[in-house]
């Protein structure tokens, strides 16, 4: 059929042509002959790949929608009038098309949870997506955004995974820093300068992937070393010299890869051997004294933390095979985080606790770096 005839045909013919043939809606009992004509509506509405310049769904009444997929199109903007009646859409798949801009009215999707507008030709996102409160993951992969709202991490409280690959972004609002619920951070392939200082609440981050930066991002925050739950870290193809020694306090990074650096510390002997080594050396490294003045006060809440004692644990891995090594070991080349499991979900400290007063007092270098410390 071709797109001509498309655009003539009434809305509920777009809908007969939705892949998922549509849903009905059986929630409400139906007490009129409105109700009837309602009750055909579809939940999930699939106008993918269907070559569309233009939406002629007005009459539809998008409030029934729960999903609504218009990926792999043609679609040059996106009508204000058309997001704000998705009262009920939870997911909204945009991706491949050609948006230079989204609509303000996004801020009205209270009830999204997962948006895609991956693949298009965005330079900013608008501040309004900071109201949609229940948004758990947001792929704006591929798109030419130079910068993220500066307040975005304060308001999307719920976000679990923000992909924003491939774009030109030269750095990460500091708000970034309270995302508590993120998961996977993925800004590989940008034009990053440096990562935000006080990366240590996000506390459930597993996966940090900030690759092929290239010749911008020269330095890691020596906050990275409380990322408590991260188990993959992937530096690769920038141009850090350095790794900071709080790197050495992430019990659970299982992948550490930093290929394509130029680094000096640690020696590339020490990467040769495994992910325990390279851990062992940074550790000792921050045990003899070695970090600058200016960052031994992050020594003191790696402490509080629990993360450094001047001993490595194994984290449960397995010497006898050697698996947990080799699976640690410097990855030989990149590898995509996109099929990353997650690993089991573990119950973590308030940061509002583990940085009270009580928590955070003050160790006097004797007490902190006495050999009684790392027996």
């Amino acid at each position: 059929m071709m797109y001509e005839q498309q655009q003539q045909q009434p809305v509920t013919a777009l809908m007969a042509m939705s892949r998922n043939k549509g849903e009905r809606d059986r929630s409400r009992p139906r007490r009129s002959s409105w109700d009837r004509e309602e009750e055909v509506m579809v939940r999930v509405v699939d106008l993918s790949g269907m070559s569309l310049d233009s939406l002629p769904i007005s009459s539809l009444n998008l409030a029934a929608v729960s999903k609504l997929d218009l990926s792999n199109n043609n679609l040059q903007s996106i009508p204000e009038s058309l997001t704000a009646r998705l009262l009920n859409v939870v997911a909204l798949d945009v991706h491949s098309n050609q948006l230079k801009y989204l609509p303000n009215s996004i801020g009205c999707l209270s009830k999204l949870k997962s948006l895609n507008v991956a693949g298009n030709l965005l330079r900013t996102l608008p501040k309004t997506i900071e109201n949609c409160k229940s948004l758990e993951e947001l792929n704006a992969n591929f798109n030419q955004l130079t910068m993220l709202p500066d307040t975005i991490g304060f308001e999307l409280v719920d976000l679990k995974k923000l992909s924003v690959n491939s774009n030109k972004l030269i750095l990460l609002p500091q708000s970034i820093s309270h995302l508590t619920s993120l998961r996977v951070l993925d800004a590989r392939l940008n034009c990053l300068r440096s990562l935000p200082d006080d990366m240590e609440n996000l506390i459930n981050l597993e996966v940090l992937n900030v690759s092929q930066n290239f010749q911008y991002l020269e330095t890691l925050p020596y906050s990275i070393g409380l990322l408590m739950s991260l188990v993959e870290l992937d530096v690769s193809y920038n141009k850090i010299k350095y790794l900071p020694d709080s790197i050495g306090c992430l019990r659970k990074l299982r992948k550490l890869s930093v290929e394509g650096n130029p680094l000096v510390s640690p020696p590339m002997d020490v990467f040769e051997q495994s992910l325990q080594v390279v851990k062992e050396y940074l550790c000792e490294k921050m045990k003899a004294g070695q970090t600058p003045q200016k960052k031994r006060s992050w020594v003191g809440k790696l402490v509080k933390y629990a993360t450094f004692n001047g001993k490595m644990m194994n984290n449960g891995g397995s010497r006898r095979s050697g698996s947990w090594e080799k699976e640690g070991m410097i990855m030989s080349e990149y590898k995509s985080i996109d099929g990353l499991a997650s690993p089991h979900y573990m119950r973590m400290s308030s940061v509002g606790r583990l940085f009270s007063p009580r928590n955070m007092g003050a160790l006097s270098p004797r007490r902190l770096f006495s050999s009684r410390s790392y027996k």
